[in-house]
């Protein structure tokens, strides 16, 4: 079906321009006055016989009625609105719509604010990243997951409590056969839970307290299911110890306090998988072998990867290595940093770094030696992993995971064998907003800090040069 013409605002706006009464233009258009006064208030929709009079009374052509400029302005409003809407609800589709029809000028200076909003905000994003935060944040508006991740973050991914609690459920745990076995066992006689596994549901994980029953989806690979089993075992044998930890962190929402249960539940099904000393000391021997270490330990390499970079306790702390987890668009999912390591707080990362090459080669381990504009150099692998949907109608998930320390640790990594680690490195930074090398040849866009100079004859691999840094003054 076609989808109806209102032309409210454009033809009230023609006819007024004219200075044309409402009556006039009616009989110029050879319909009655009030037949045109719904026309302008969008009461009625044009035929092809009124859109017909509007092109020879105004002498302009049909285009100017075209419905493909309101179409653009609707999918603009409507990615506008979507993006400043937070946690409340946006307008729907019929109210957009509405506000396209019936005021489009208003529409309009809605999208000019939106765009100063990003602009400022991106500016106050750029100097959280170059300046950092304070441990509470203090006057700025967090998310649940970002004010999680800084929780952990500020803690050097590391919580004691937790950690020795699974290291001593472990040391209980069956030591031979199977790691999904002894999990399962332990869930029965500690807990008195069964599990089972069904093929093809839509969650990872489903327990039910009433029946205590876990059911598993037996689709994933082994590893994935003995991690919800572990992350089960976790929230049941530790409940208290998290609980108290939230206390501590007060989080400022329940939303953050929810998120945080399920991350701390899973740092320490990870603890309990990988018990921190008989971990570090293989971690140790194999010289931080992801590869040898999953297959010691039977868990995936984004579980290794995880691990190592939180093996910070006192008196036994590992190499300090920084971890994260990056999507094919390049969002980093997930990050963790015992180094000096900056991630991009916001915005996409450098994409000098090799996390982005891993894509190309599904198979491989990329090593990378890399310098952050700060001068300190670091050894970084990359891999992409995939992880099964079960199904040919579902998308797997793809993701890549990037490790990696600082060149004084390199000694410890198998990866820094035949790297010259005085040489050459590739150079990165945290992201094109607020990085300062001023001789990238992949920057996507400036630095906002800095003065463009556009030269009209000569082009350069990007269009502009960059000036001194300027003096951002943000008043609080």
């Amino acid at each position: 079906m076609a989808e109806k013409l209102f032309l409210g605002a454009k033809l009230r706006k023609l006819r007024e321009a004219r200075g044309w009464t409402l009556e006039a233009c009616a009989e110029r258009l050879g319909l009655s006055p009030s037949y045109l006064s719904q026309l302008e208030t969008n009461q009625r929709p044009a035929t092809a016989r009124v859109l017909i009079a509007l092109t020879r009374a105004f002498h302009v052509d049909a285009s100017l009625f075209d419905l493909e400029g309101d179409a653009r302005l609707l999918a603009d409003l409507r990615e506008a609105t979507t993006d400043i809407a937070g946690q409340a609800e946006p307008p729907t589709a019929a109210e957009l719509k509405q506000a396209v029809v019936n005021a489009p000028k208003l529409a309009r200076q809605f999208l000019a604010l939106h765009q100063t909003f990003r602009r400022l905000d991106e500016r106050v994003k750029a100097l959280d990243d170059t300046l950092g935060r304070d441990e509470r944040g203090a006057g700025v508006t967090v998310l649940p997951f970002e004010e999680v991740r800084d929780f952990f973050h500020y803690r050097d991914n590391y919580i004691d409590s937790l950690d020795t609690a699974a290291e001593a459920l472990a040391a209980d745990l069956p030591q031979e056969g199977q790691a999904e076995r002894s999990l399962e066992a332990a869930l029965g006689d500690l807990h008195g839970v069964r599990v089972v596994t069904v093929g093809g549901q839509e969650a990872l994980r489903r327990y039910d307290p009433a029946s205590r029953v876990l059911t598993l989806d037996a689709w994933q690979p082994g590893a994935t299911r003995t991690f919800q089993m572990a992350h089960q075992l976790a929230l049941l044998s530790f409940r208290d110890r998290i609980e108290a930890e939230l206390d501590q962190a007060a989080f400022r929402t329940d939303a953050a306090r929810d998120v945080a249960r399920v991350g701390l539940a899973n740092y320490a099904a990870g603890a309990t998988l990988l018990p921190y000393r008989a971990f570090l000391e293989a971690a140790r021997e194999e010289r931080h072998d992801v590869d040898r270490l999953r297959t010691r330990f039977q868990v995936s390499f984004e579980q290794v990867c995880h691990r190592l970079s939180n093996l910070q306790r006192p008196g036994w702390r590992g190499v300090p290595f920084y971890f994260a987890r990056v999507d094919m668009a390049g969002n980093i999912t997930k990050r963790h940093s015992a180094t000096r390591f900056q991630f991009a707080r916001f915005g996409g990362a450098c994409p000098l770094w090799n996390v982005h090459e891993a894509f190309a080669a599904p198979d491989r381990i990329d090593v990378q030696l890399a310098e952050m504009p700060d001068g300190s150099r670091y050894v970084s692998i990359a891999k992409s992993v995939s992880k099964p949907s079960g199904s040919y109608l579902a998308n797997d998930r793809r993701y890549a995971l990037s490790l990696g320390c600082e060149v004084e640790h390199a000694s410890s990594l198998v990866y820094a064998a035949g790297l010259d680690l005085n040489g050459p490195a590739t150079k990165i930074g945290v992201s094109c907003r607020i990085c300062e090398r001023t001789d990238c040849t992949q920057r996507a866009f400036p630095p906002i800090d800095r003065p463009l100079e556009v030269p009209e004859n000569e082009r350069g691999v990007v269009p502009y040069r960059l000036g001194s840094a300027l003096n951002l003054r943000f008043d609080r």
